[in-house]
């Protein structure tokens, strides 16, 4: 999970309810991919421009093999990628056209902009679901915490507030009968700097970040985020607007055939994923062999992404239900 250039830190703040925090971010975030003037449009050599926006996660193999392997060329695609921090710092530029696709994008933040209003969300096809271990809740070795019940109250690191992270780690403490903790948000690069200097109790840190904090600090695994009942719940996927589909149905088809593609090849062939890894995050070859992988689905689930509308009612984080079967861009 690299990210280009020097990593601001995030400051550390309580977090206000889903909806108004949502509402909040889209109004004050700055458009951060300066000089990408136009989300599509056609290259010298015939194929057709398309800026897509990642996180450099395991999310984002998919998007990385199809363009390494040639999938996108064959469908007349030419994918420029911008890395981001966070999906939400590009939603502003998809609204906008500016970026046509958002890959490793959290369902959850894009779930609600729909539901307000904001985006007029597609989904091309499913990034990634949840696996043993891509993403752990991490202790220093020293900590008293031992149990998931000691969380109760304590000072956990997400990437975003009320999001993927905090809503699984809910569903997993509440069918424990466990208490919440309090949560922070801090980048996934701080993440291993603020648990050593005490600023947080605890990380929900995502692969690769997972595995270089155990290794940089010792750090080892309070909970597993793939526990009961989140086993295997869709975290993330490659988003678009109902626009972008309208006025480019073949190029957001071929993008759909592309990443379903690659994502078959990283699921009968994890060795792929790891050798990619090193292309765009900071783990190296052989630090790319211990990471755990998520699960690469080749085709999207309505009725796992349903799963995932539950859970977010269950929270507060939708006022209503959202069928995301219409949302399925086909």
């Amino acid at each position: 999970m690299t990210i280009a250039g020097t990593h601001a830190r995030m400051p550390l703040r309580r977090s206000r309810s889903g909806r108004n925090r949502f509402a909040a971010v889209i109004a004050a975030v700055a458009l951060i991919l300066v000089g990408c003037q136009n989300g599509s449009s056609s290259s010298d050599h015939g194929r057709q421009e398309l800026t897509v926006a990642a996180l450099p996660l395991t999310d984002s193999a998919a998007l990385y093999l199809a363009r390494d392997r040639g999938l996108f060329a064959k469908e007349g695609l030419d994918v420029r990628i911008r890395p981001v921090q966070q999906s939400i710092q590009a939603l502003p530029a998809l609204i906008k056209g500016q970026v046509s696709v958002i890959a490793s994008a959290n369902y959850v933040t894009y779930l609600q902009a729909y539901e307000k209003g904001t985006l007029d969300l597609r989904i091309l096809a499913e990034g990634v679901r949840i696996a043993p271990h891509m993403m752990d809740v991490l202790v220093p070795k020293d900590s008293a915490l031992r149990t998931p019940a000691d969380l109760a109250g304590k000072k956990v690191a997400v990437a975003v507030l009320n999001n993927i992270q905090s809503l699984t780690l809910n569903a997993i403490l509440d069918a424990k009968g466990a208490g919440r903790p309090v949560y922070r948000q801090i980048l996934f690069p701080q993440m291993g700097p603020a648990l050593e200097r005490g600023q947080v109790d605890a990380v929900h840190a995502v692969e690769p970040f997972d595995s270089a904090i155990r290794g940089e600090l010792g750090a080892r695994v309070l909970l597993d985020g793939d526990s009961p009942p989140v086993q295997g719940l869709p975290a993330s996927g490659y988003v678009t607007t109902r626009d972008f589909v309208q006025k480019h149905p073949k190029a957001a088809a071929g993008f759909r055939r592309a990443i379903e593609a690659a994502s078959e090849i990283a699921a009968q062939d994890p060795g792929a994923v790891r050798a990619e890894l090193p292309k765009y995050t900071k783990v190296t070859a052989d630090q790319a062999k211990a990471i755990h992988l998520p699960t690469y689905p080749a085709t999207a689930d309505p009725a796992q992404l349903r799963r995932l509308v539950r859970l977010m009612r269950d929270q507060g984080l939708l006022e209503k239900d959202i069928d995301p079967a219409p949302l399925l861009a086909r």
